[in-house]
């Protein structure tokens, strides 16, 4: 006499189908959150990298700045925050004024060119002016008693195209919100402009030690922070956090339908009358 097979419980295909997918969505989750983690500790070592590599540019001995013949080739990797050097003669006449938030509040940088003796021309940040200088500046770029011809000391720097924050530069009305080297240089009518700027100033007046003299003149120059924001290595054990709090999810999850399918199975064999 043959046996009749025991009837499969009514919830038995959902339940398969509901484990199908928590278990897909778990391994993706998991999968997810260590390739996050493991991402955040290249970018520390990234990071590293980059900080210890601009501390011994920007407080090594000036080198001449790059000559024209080497511009193509400048790049933030090999030479941002290098400390450099350059004369020539200002053109205060092509000065501009671009936003500023540093440590003594909102301001203006003070953007002037200086033509160097080949012709060609270098933006110099020349420091930070308060808000309520504005008009002094555009008005008259130089103090009186500052030469034409100078010698700079400072940091290059790579141009910042485009803008602030939801706010575009408006050349017309002379609203910079970036350092953008392109369209400044163009606005200025410069014609062999450095596709670079210099930060006028040596590090370690502002933002990396003392801050300047409350007496030191305007604009104030050596307020470059050079100082990175590093937090690589919470992002990461976040990440790593999450996938271990998955995979304990997933144990759990895994445990509860087990017993939930032994339960089922012991229902069927033993049917209640």
């Amino acid at each position: 006499m043959t046996s009749t097979p025991l009837p499969t419980a009514p919830g038995a295909p959902a339940r398969r189908w509901r484990q199908a997918v928590l278990t897909l969505v778990g391994i993706a989750l998991f999968l997810g959150f260590i390739a996050l983690g493991t991402w955040q500790v290249q970018r520390r070592a990234w990071k590293l990298t980059l900080m210890e590599r601009v501390e011994q540019r920007a407080h090594a001995a000036p080198t001449p700045v790059p000559p024209s013949s080497q511009w193509l080739q400048v790049n933030a990797a090999d030479h941002e925050y290098l400390t450099v050097s350059l004369q020539g003669r200002w053109l205060a006449e092509k000065t501009v004024l671009t936003q500023a938030v540093t440590e003594l509040g909102a301001g203006f940088w003070v953007m002037t060119p200086l033509q160097q003796d080949d012709s060609t021309q270098v933006l110099v940040n020349r420091g930070f002016v308060p808000q309520d200088q504005r008009n002094q500046w555009l008005a008259t770029p130089l103090p009186a008693a500052t030469p034409a011809a100078a010698t700079v000391s400072g940091l290059l720097r790579m141009t910042e195209p485009g803008g602030g924050f939801l706010r575009s530069n408006d050349p017309a009305q002379q609203r910079w919100y970036s350092r953008d080297v392109v369209a400044i240089s163009q606005a200025l009518q410069l014609p062999r402009a450095a596709p670079f700027f210099v930060d006028a100033g040596l590090p370690g007046l502002y933002g990396n030690s003392a801050a300047p003299a409350p007496t030191s003149p305007w604009p104030r120059a050596g307020m470059t922070v050079i100082r990175f924001h590093n937090s690589h290595l919470v992002y990461a054990l976040t990440w790593y956090g999450l996938a271990l709090m998955v995979a304990g999810a997933g144990w759990y999850v895994a445990r509860y339908e087990r017993r939930l399918a032994r339960r089922a199975t012991t229902d069927e064999q033993h049917p209640s009358h």
